[in-house]
């Protein structure tokens, strides 16, 4: 290993020269309490900037075992060190320095969620920080004195003012370890109580803005409280006893008049499948983790997909036991976005009208007078909810504003009234036999069974113009090959670096695992195995170079990314 003497000599020596003589500068570097990796160096000062790692001994670091010796506790610390390590960028760099992304030193940045991420490992040996540098030039001239300026001034004060133990702030860390801990106890401790989700009293459920999921604050804030039929206390190991709402397992409805916070508590669900950092206002905010927020979404493609317990006897004869189409209507997306997701587990359904499609939600008995069942290809979800829960144990939550014809088929109801919750249920069902509507239910006899589906190799090729192209562009577009995959109706998708990662995944899983044989579920299945046994690393086209940039996705969105590229064919 080459001591940091060596990365100085060099730098002044390509002082002045082209771009490309900072290629001399890779490989690893001895400096006082940490190792630099310069791992991949860019080639243009407008490339994607170069990855480097920063390993700090633990004889150094000092990090308490106790931060990080379960799984639960190592994520929630990285994630800490990593939100630190960011910090103090922003405290420490001095922003630009000539053309391109010169003088950039960043790492991957965290939201409101504590997700287990690439860009800082954790282990009894080291802490190792993954992070990308803009190698500094004018024009395409190396800028040396300010290169050594960024990688023996800058980066050594951010590394001692976030990776050691002495220079952070322990109370929080473990506040930070302690928190993520809970939620992972509580969530885990749901089909015990027979729940799908719970939201303790004194949430903050309210986001900053649309733009913003930073937690509304001020006097118009109404914190969450349990009505008291509804209550449920439970004992965590960090906070204790907790009390809380509990939603039952079943059907659930969420009504009330507009703007009272039905869609906010909906939010607040999608998002429990993640656990969140202190202050947030959702810390105690769980569902179960195979929840699944489900919407029409008009103009996906769908591949072969069994829709026939929602659509049947189509006017052109079309098959809906393995529907295809490059361009699915409000309806036959919903319908085959739920038969995905309980094709790879889902257990929990969550739904907000506003966001259906209405004639896929209900036919109401007037319309069934009109129209003829025999007429009417779709048999609404209102028919086929309660077969979900009896037949396969799928809950759903579901936002209603408009329809109380549902009132007959739900388990329990809660009126938002002004952001509070009532349980309204018994009042709801006494209204449902008092107006009865004659309407009548169109279900059959069961719901049947949930086909699973093997994806085939071709149609899963990444390559364009012989390279292999894999790049997510923001939160909600993967370009894979020819492709772009539309990721915009996946609302429980909440990082760009999961994004990232999907694309990754899905090449893959392509490689080792899609056969023709295999389900897309036991695919999936053994994809999560290989990252539970080795990490999120294993995933990387630069596997050996450490990627800094990806973060664990669930993979209930990984098999929906794939049922969304254009190019899948299955068997």
């Amino acid at each position: 290993m080459k001591g940091r003497e060596e990365l100085e000599r060099i730098l002044a020596r390509i002082d002045g020269k082209g771009y490309k003589a900072y290629k001399d500068i890779q490989g690893s570097y001895l400096f006082d309490t940490y190792i630099l990796h310069i791992d991949h160096v860019q080639g243009d000062p407008f490339a994607a900037p170069s990855r480097l790692r920063v390993r700090v001994d633990q004889r150094h670091a000092r990090i308490p075992a106790e931060f990080y010796n379960t799984p639960a506790r190592r994520v929630a610390c990285a994630d800490f060190l990593t939100r630190s390590f960011a910090r103090a960028i922003e405290e420490v760099a001095g922003g630009s320095r000539g053309t391109g992304k010169s003088g950039l030193i960043a790492i991957d940045r965290c939201g409101q969620e504590i997700l287990e991420r690439t860009a800082m490992v954790v282990t009894d040996e080291y802490v190792e920080a993954r992070i990308v540098l803009g190698l500094p030039a004018r024009g395409r001239t190396v800028l040396g004195k300010e290169a050594r300026a960024m990688l023996f001034e800058e980066l050594p004060a951010i590394v001692e003012a976030s990776l050691l133990y002495k220079s952070i702030d322990g109370k929080s860390l473990r506040k930070h370890v302690e928190v993520k801990e809970d939620q992972v106890y509580l969530r885990s401790k749901l089909p015990e109580y027979q729940l799908a989700a719970f939201i303790a009293d004194g949430s903050v459920l309210p986001r900053e803005s649309g733009i913003s999921d930073r937690p509304l604050r001020g006097e118009g804030v109404v914190p969450f409280v349990s009505p008291p039929e509804l209550a449920v206390e439970i004992t965590l190991p960090n906070a204790g006893p907790v009390k809380g709402m509990g939603i039952p397992q079943g059907v659930t409805l969420i009504v009330g008049g507009g703007y009272h916070g039905k869609s906010t508590l909906l939010r607040a669900l999608e998002r429990g499948v993640y656990d969140h950092i202190p202050g947030d206002g959702r810390e105690l905010v769980v569902t179960l983790s195979t929840a699944v927020k489900i919407r029409a979404e008009d103009g996906r493609r769908v591949e072969k997909v069994d829709i026939s317990p929602f659509i049947n006897n189509l006017p052109n004869q079309q098959d809906t036991v393995d529907f295809s189409t490059p361009n699915a209507s409000g309806s036959t997306s919903q319908a085959a976005n739920i038969m995905e997701a309980l094709e790879v587990g889902a257990k929990v359904l969550l739904m907000d009208e506003d966001t259906s499609a209405t004639n896929f939600m209900i036919r109401d008995v007037r319309m069934q007078q009109l129209v003829a069942k025999e007429k009417e290809p779709i048999t609404p979800f209102i028919d086929r909810v309660r077969q979900l829960w009896l037949e396969l144990g799928v809950s759903t939550v579901l936002v209603l504003g408009g329809s109380g014809d549902y009132f007959d088929v739900a388990d329990t109801i809660i009126m938002m009234d002004t952001y509070r919750p009532r349980q309204v249920t018994e009042l709801a069902k006494e209204i449902a036999r008092e107006f009865g509507t004659g309407r009548l239910s169109e279900g059959g006899g069961k719901f049947g069974r949930i086909k699973e589906r093997s994806p085939l190799p071709r149609g899963l090729d990444p390559s364009r113009g012989g390279k292999t192209k894999i790049q997510a562009r923001g939160l909600h577009t993967i370009q894979y090959g020819n492709w772009d995959i539309d990721l915009s109706g996946l609302e429980q998708l909440v990082d760009a670096s999961q994004t990232r990662a999907i694309g990754e995944i899905i090449h893959y899983a392509a490689r080792k695992y899609i056969n023709g044989r295999a389900t897309l579920r036991q695919v999936l299945e053994q994809v999560e195995g290989d990252i539970e046994n080795k990490g999120l690393d294993i995933i990387s086209p630069y596997y050996g170079q450490n990627p800094g940039d990806f973060a664990r996705p669930r993979l209930l969105e990984v098999a929906a990314a794939i049922n969304r590229l254009r190019s899948l064919s299955v068997r």
